[in-house]
């Protein structure tokens, strides 16, 4: 280990953790949202079990809300590269027309936290592997890398397993599963750096372009359904040349002006801006800790 490179370092680390994890699971899945992390988390797990077929799903909870591009990305990603893709939505919320606009943290307790349990549930899965990293939040930051959750798929912060000399506890009680996040340790610029070193093809919405865009409270909305757009009275009212940095439910993240339209073009970007990275997504009024104690990811 001495003579890798630091991004070797965290590769080397994300890949035992991959391979560790799936040796102890009984039925592995990976979390599949169509953005950067999980994108290289899915890269990442290509690379541990190569020439093999990757031996765990990718599992997408579609929050009815997602931009198109994500939902081309997502499926032409796991066509492209042998991964099973399993999609899960809340049928009854869609049919309730519960929208992040309106419904806030009701609707993201519904259509993202709820929506993701239930689909665990219905597959069976015991070891859960995310793209999460500590650096984006900090509430994520007191996540273990191997994180235990109870049999309702809550989490305790008070309540985690020691983690030394990256030696890993995979068993459960009955009832309970993991939660594994192979990218803890890397930053936003380590990705970024990856990404560009590794040539790993992205959603298209992280890249700059002309954009339809309204504007919502103080955040720039790139209108991607303008027929749904019209209960809220939203009119394209410009074309703006925008890309995101984080990717959520399509009428509450806000991008950014920018003509970055390359990988090295973001990864300049990225290296000056003070800004979070999720500083674009619209709160709800609800915590992240709050959320993720009641199972959100």
């Amino acid at each position: 280990m001495k003579n890798l490179s630091h991004l070797q370092r965290l590769e080397s680390e994300a890949i035992h953790i991959l391979r560790d994890g799936v040796a102890q699971a009984e039925n592995p899945v990976l979390l599949f949202s169509g953005g950067k992390d999980s994108t290289v988390l899915a890269h990442l797990a290509r690379k541990a079990f190569y020439p093999a077929q990757p031996p765990l799903s990718l599992l997408h909870v579609d929050s009815t809300w997602e931009f198109a591009d994500v939902l081309a990305f997502r499926d032409a990603f796991a066509k492209a590269h042998g991964f099973r893709l399993e999609v899960y939505r809340n049928e009854e919320g869609f049919r309730q027309g519960l929208n992040p606009v309106d419904h806030g943290a009701y609707y993201t307790t519904n259509m993202r936290t709820e929506a993701l349990k239930h689909a665990l549930d219905r597959g069976g899965y015991d070891v859960i592997f995310g793209g999460a990293r500590r650096d984006e939040e900090g509430v994520r930051a007191k996540e273990r890398i191997v994180s235990v959750r109870d049999t309702g798929h809550g989490w305790d912060p008070k309540n985690q397993r020691p983690e030394l000399w990256s030696l890993y506890n995979w068993r459960c009680a009955k009832g309970q599963s993991i939660r594994a996040f192979p990218l803890s340790n890397w930053t936003e610029q380590d990705l970024w750096t990856y990404i560009i070193t590794q040539r790993i093809a992205l959603c298209p919405l992280y890249f700059a372009k002309p954009r339809r865009v309204t504007l919502h409270k103080g955040k720039v909305i790139v209108v991607d359904e303008p027929d749904r757009a019209k209960q809220w009275g939203w009119t394209v009212s410009q074309t703006l040349n925008v890309r995101f940095r984080s990717l959520g439910c399509w009428p509450v993240t806000g991008a950014q002006a920018s003509d970055a339209d390359t990988m090295e073009g973001v990864f300049l970007e990225t290296l000056k801006t003070d800004r979070s990275e999720r500083g674009g997504r619209i709160a709800d009024g609800k915590s992240l800790e709050e959320q993720k104690r009641q199972g959100y990811f």
